[in-house]
């Protein structure tokens, strides 16, 4: 099976999606299938006398990629190209995605994650991972996946959202602390707790960079969890355990953080059996697909979703990783499972 690793691509989380891409697309060379990694935006270049099909012959991935402490901007990443291209679609990357039997998708936020590439496969009848664009559109909108848990009485935290136009200094139902996020972002980039109105102004103005839609929350106390589900089943839990600060982008990428993750997690089993029910609960009502994980704040109230996430990091120190490792579920097997798992769904389809 001919596999192009999509990643890459103009988001805030571009840094990110070249790790997981690197990793997933060694992982499924190391199971037999010929499996390239192409930069959404920066596209592919042919070789001489090299067609679509030839791509997936050479192996142009690393093992090592690093993730840049750096967050580039759509004008940084803008800059990287220099071949007069123009649109989210590099140079030959469509046709290579034609060329190849499935679509891997590693994009992490942004245009990669909200729908619009994966519309783009749908009508050129292109096979991919994970969820298809209408759910992958609602999960990555905070406040509508929000508002959809809500109405299938899933516990989140109360929120509001903001507009550039409400300014700095708004009026909201609850209290501080607060945590302010773009509302169409990843990788707690532009993320911030504030505990007054003079950080709740700077925060604004941070979050507005990434975002002209902003999400306000009111901030649960308690534990923090993640748990992702592949084909259906519910992965082990896994407990974010930050002895400095909070989980932010830092702790979430870089090998020197002291972030400890625990999984299985030491609970008691009916909060796992809820975490792992709520989840599956959760994918369901956005009608997602295929892979994905939820985040999770539990206390003595209960079990609260912080969000859903269709594209989970495949980093190094990613979540879903760790927790196939503790199901017994090595990476490499993880990633086949993916593609299988969504060619099943494509073949159901066809019934």
């Amino acid at each position: 099976m001919k596999i192009a690793v999509l990643a890459g691509g103009k988001s805030t989380e571009r840094n990110v999606s070249l790790s997981s891409g690197s990793k997933i697309t060694n992982a499924l060379r190391s199971k037999g299938y010929d499996a390239t990694m192409i930069d959404l935006f920066l596209g592919y270049e042919l070789e001489d006398g090299q067609s679509y099909e030839d791509v997936f012959k050479s192996s142009n991935t690393s093992t090592d990629y690093e993730i840049s402490d750096a967050v580039l901007t759509e004008e940084d990443i803008e800059e990287l190209r220099t071949d007069g291209t123009v649109g989210l679609f590099g140079k030959n990357v469509l046709p290579i995605l034609q060329a190849a039997d499935f679509v891997f998708l590693a994009l992490h936020g942004g245009d990669g994650e909200n729908g619009k590439v994966q519309a783009v496969l749908d009508l050129n009848h292109i096979k991919y991972t994970g969820s298809g664009s209408l759910a992958s559109g609602i999960a990555m909108d905070k406040a509508i996946s929000k508002e959809i848990m809500l109405y299938n009485n899933i516990k989140t935290a109360q929120f509001a959202v903001l507009h550039a136009k409400d300014g700095i200094h708004p009026q909201l139902a609850f209290d501080y602390p607060m945590v302010v996020k773009p509302n169409s972002g990843g990788s707690s980039i532009g993320t911030r707790i504030v505990h007054g109105e003079a950080e709740l102004a700077e925060s604004l103005k941070d979050a507005y960079r990434f975002d002209d839609e902003i999400i306000v929350e009111e901030f649960i106390t308690g534990r923090e969890f993640s748990l992702g589900v592949v084909n259906g089943q519910a992965m082990p839990a896994i407990e974010i355990v930050v002895n400095d600060g909070w989980y932010d982008y830092e702790h979430k990428f870089q090998t020197g953080s002291t972030t400890k993750f625990v999984t299985p997690p030491e609970i008691e089993d009916d909060v796992h059996d809820e975490m792992k029910k709520v989840a599956v609960q959760t994918m369901d009502a956005l009608g997602m697909t295929n892979y994905g994980r939820v985040d999770f704040l539990t206390n003595d109230t209960g079990v609260y979703v912080i969000e859903a996430n269709n594209l989970p990091g495949m980093t190094p120190l990613s979540l879903l990783p760790q927790e196939a490792e503790a199901a017994g579920i090595s990476y490499e097997d993880l990633c086949e499972s993916i593609v299988l798992g969504k060619q099943k769904l494509y073949d159901e389809l066809k019934k």
